[in-house]
């Protein structure tokens, strides 16, 4: 049975990481000594809900968990250090540390190894989220032993509904455009103005004029979507953020 550790102090243990072509070791002290960090542990590194979900939130938020007083949001697999490395440029992941804990040694500190044999992995680390203040641990978030993969208490947005009850979560802004386009040069120079991060998709890159059409009932781009909703082109989203 899993246990909550909250209130224990984190287990103490050296990372063997890979910085360019140099061994780096990284202590637990360094990672969380006077600091307050947010760890987020999974299954596996490569695989699909950790890929889609768990990593690209939590690499969003970070920015917003930082304006709450986290020092630094890490990424804990029982994965070697080559391919936690290779997963993180994958993902484009910058906002977070990935610390592999190659032997396990941490999870099972933390009381969170188990066996996926069934799967063909091993031991591996049970999905949680933790915030941990100069080393000890405030608050879990552990999914429920059910079979599979559960993952619905340990993502970034509880985690900072916990942090910061009610805070604003910055917005999901996806713009669609084409190379040489001045009118989608106006709309991303605006949203840049605005502070606002956003997602760029060009056309014959990331889609074509078909899926342009399908999404957008549009023929022209800029094509600007926030929150789900397709706001419209550059002068649309003047009005929309003289609006806001």
């Amino acid at each position: 049975m899993l246990e909550d550790r909250t209130g224990s102090r984190i287990p103490q243990v050296t990372f063997r990481t890979r910085r360019g072509h140099e061994w780096v070791d990284v202590t637990t002290d360094e990672l969380f000594g006077g600091k307050t960090v947010v760890v987020f542990s999974l299954p596996g590194a490569f695989t699909p809900t950790c890929s889609s979900s768990h990593v690209p939130r939590y690499n969003q938020l970070v920015p917003t968990f930082k304006a709450h007083g986290v020092d630094d949001v890490i990424c804990m697999s029982v994965n070697d250090t080559f391919v936690m490395n290779e997963w993180k440029k994958a993902q484009h992941a910058d906002n977070v540390t990935f610390i592999p804990d190659g032997n396990g040694e941490f999870t099972a500190g933390m009381g969170m190894l188990v066996d996926k044999d069934d799967l063909g992995f091993g031991k591996r680390s049970w999905r949680y989220s933790m915030l941990v203040r100069d080393g000890v641990v405030e608050k879990m978030f552990i999914e429920p032993e059910v079979e599979g993969d559960p993952y619905g208490v340990s993502d970034a947005d509880t985690m900072l509904a916990h942090l910061a009850p009610g805070t604003a979560k910055p917005l999901d802004i996806t713009v669609m455009t084409r190379d040489g386009c001045p009118f989608c040069a106006k709309a991303k120079e605006a949203l840049r103005n605005a502070g606002l991060d956003f997602e760029e998709l060009v056309l014959n890159r990331d889609y074509t004029e078909q899926t342009l059409r399908a999404v957008a009932n549009a023929a022209s781009v800029p094509q600007v979507f926030i929150n789900g909703k397709l706001v419209g082109g550059s002068d649309d989203l003047e009005a929309w953020l003289k609006a806001r």
